[in-house]
C-alpha cells in the first residue's frame, strides 16, 4: 500500500484519535494519516483515551480498537458518549462478531471496520464522516453560533462588558491573564477572546484542562517526551506547548497542578524553555499562557498548597467572571442563542420558552451557570418539552427548602446548648451543613450523574464521592 502522497489540504483542521493497545497499528494510523494532512494524537488503551479527552482533547473523529486490555473498545466507547456525545466513533477489529457491531452502533459508533483494513477503505469512512462535520461546522458558522456561548451573548451584562473592555486593554501585549470565577460562568470564552484579540489570533489557541489528567500524565501532555523515558515511550512526543508555539496556552483548573509541574510551568514563564521528559535538551517556545480556576489561588498560597512565585507570575491581570445569578440581564439572550443554536443542530421547530420557564428562569439561581443553562435548553430542544425542566426547577426549589429547615434546626440546638459548643465548632457544622445542602442540590440537578456534578462543583471526581460519603447522601 503506498502512502507516498502530499497532504490533502483539505483534511488539515481535522484532528483523528487514534487508540489501539497494539504499539504496530498505532504507529501505522498516525504515520498514514499524518501523511494525509491530519493532526493525529494516539492512545494506547481506552483509560489513556478518556484521559486524554478529559484534559481537554477535541478530537474530531475517534478511531477505537474493540479488543484491548483493561477497559475494551465497547467500555471506552460508552465513557467516550459520556464525555464527547457528538464525536464520532469508527471501531476497529480483527473480529467482526455480530453481537459486538450491534452493541457498538447501539452506543452511537459511526461505522466498524474489520482488521486488516485496506487504506482506501479507512480513507472513504474518515471522508463521509468528515464531511458531514464540515457541513456542521459551516451551518453554525452561517447562523452566527461559533464559541462556546456565542461571542456577542455573553457580552451583555455591565461585568462581563467591562471584562472585554480589559481584555481589549491588554490585547497588544504577551502579559500572562488569570481568570477566575465558578464553573460554568465561561472562563474558557474569556480565554479564547483574549487569543482573538491578540496579535496571535493566526497562531494555535492549545487548551488543557489540568484537573482531569494524573500528574505524570500530565506533564508528558504539556512537556512532550523523548524515546525510552517510560515503558510504552516508543518514540519522541511533542507537547502542548510546542504546539502552541507563537500561539497562546490555556491552562485551565491550574490549581490543581502538582508543585512539581508548577516549578517547571514556572521555567517556562521566565525562560520560554523547558525540557521534555526523558531528556536535558532545552526547549524554546514563543508561547503566552492564560490560566483559569475556580479555587481561591491566593489561599491556597497561604495554605503552601501553591507556588508564591507562580502566583505572582500568573496573576499579571486578573479576570474575575461573576455567577451567572449575578448576571441576569444576559439569560433572554443566552437563551435565545441556544434555541436557535440546537433547533439547528438537532434539525427540531425553533420555539420560544413558555412564560412558566421563563418565569422560573428569573429566580433559579443556577449552580452549574451558563453551562447549566446551555444544557437545559439542549433538553427543551431535543426532547420537545418544557416539563422535565421545570420539574428539576421545583425539586430543587423543595431540596433547597428541607436545607434551610436543616440550618434552622442546627441554630435551635446551639441555642439549646448555649455555651457548650465552641465558636470554632459551630461554624464547622454551619459549613458541614451548607456544604452537604450544596452537593445534594448539584446531584438532583444532575439527576445523581457524579462526573457532571464533581463538574459543576469544581472538584475531582474522588473528592466528590468522598463528599458523598461523609455528608451521608444517597439517592432519592
Amino acid at each position: 500500500m503506498s502512502t507516498e502522497r502530499k497532504p490533502d489540504e483539505a483534511r488539515r483542521g481535522f484532528r483523528v484519535l487514534a487508540v489501539d493497545d497494539a504499539e504496530g497499528i498505532r504507529t501505522y494510523l498516525a504515520h498514514l494519516l499524518e501523511l494525509k494532512g491530519y493532526e493525529v494524537d494516539t492512545a494506547e488503551d481506552g483509560r489513556a483515551a478518556i484521559a486524554l479527552l478529559e484534559g481537554g482533547a477535541a478530537p474530531d473523529v475517534v478511531i477505537l480498537d474493540v479488543m484491548m486490555p483493561g477497559l475494551d473498545g465497547i467500555e471506552t466507547l460508552a465513557k467516550i458518549r459520556e464525555i464527547e456525545p457528538e464525536t464520532p466513533v469508527i471501531m476497529l477489529s480483527v473480529v467482526g462478531k455480530a453481537s459486538t457491531i450491534v452493541e457498538a452502533m447501539k452506543l452511537g459508533a459511526v461505522d466498524y471496520l474489520n482488521k486488516p483494513f485496506e487504506e482506501e477503505e479507512l480513507e472513504a469512512t474518515l471522508r463521509s464522516v468528515l464531511e458531514h462535520k464540515a457541513l456542521e461546522r459551516e451551518r453554525e458558522r452561517l447562523s452566527g453560533e461559533d464559541g462556546a456561548f456565542g461571542d456577542t451573548v455573553v457580552w451583555a451584562s455591565e461585568a462581563m462588558r467591562r471584562v472585554r473592555a480589559l481584555l481589549e486593554q491588554v490585547s497588544d501585549t504577551d502579559v500572562t491573564v488569570l481568570i477566575q470565577g465558578e464553573s460554568g460562568t465561561g472562563k474558557e470564552i474569556v480565554a479564547r477572546t483574549a487569543h482573538e484579540l491578540s496579535p496571535r489570533s493566526g497562531h494555535p489557541f492549545v487548551k488543557v484542562n489540568c484537573a482531569a489528567l494524573p500528574e505524570e500524565l500530565l506533564e508528558s501532555e504539556l512537556f512532550g517526551y523523548e524515546k525510552g523515558a517510560f515503558t510504552g515511550a516508543n518514540s519522541r512526543k511533542q507537547g502542548k506547548f510546542e504546539h502552541a508555539h507563537q500561539g497562546t496556552m490555556f491552562l485551565d483548573e491550574i490549581g490543581e497542578m502538582s508543585p512539581g509541574l508548577q516549578a517547571k510551568l514556572l521555567q517556562v514563564l521566565q525562560d520560554s524553555e523547558f525540557t521534555r521528559l526523558g531528556g536535558n535538551r532545552e526547549v524554546k517556545v514563543d508561547v503566552r499562557v492564560l490560566c483559569a480556576t475556580n479555587r481561591r489561588l491566593d489561599e491556597m498560597v497561604e495554605q503552601g498548597t501553591f507556588r508564591e512565585d507562580l502566583f505572582f507570575r500568573l496573576n499579571v491581570v486578573s479576570v474575575s467572571l461573576p455567577p451567572l445569578r449575578e448576571r441576569r440581564e444576559e439569560i433572554p439572550a443566552l437563551v435565545d442563542t441556544f434555541l436557535r443554536r440546537f433547533s439547528a443542530r438537532y434539525r427540531k421547530p425553533l420555539v420560544r420558552l413558555g412564560s412558566r420557564l421563563s418565569a422560573a428562569f428569573e429566580t433559579y439561581p443556577f449552580p452549574g451557570n451558563v453551562r447549566e443553562l446551555e444544557n437545559m435548553i439542549k433538553r427543551v430542544v431535543v426532547l420537545e418539552s418544557e416539563e422535565s425542566i421545570l420539574g428539576e426547577i421545583e425539586r430543587s426549589e423543595r431540596q433547597s427548602g428541607r436545607g434551610a429547615t436543616s440550618l434552622l434546626q442546627l441554630i435551635d440546638e446551639i441555642e439549646r446548648t448555649a455555651g457548650d459548643v465552641p465558636l470554632r465548632e459551630v461554624g464547622r457544622l454551619a459549613a458541614q451543613e451548607a456544604e452537604r445542602e450544596t452537593i445534594g442540590r448539584v446531584l438532583e440537578h444532575t439527576q445523581w450523574n457524579r462526573k457532571q456534578a464533581a463538574q459543576l462543583l469544581g472538584v475531582s471526581y474522588k473528592t466528590l464521592l468522598q463528599k458523598i460519603r461523609g455528608c451521608g447522601l444517597e439517592p432519592r
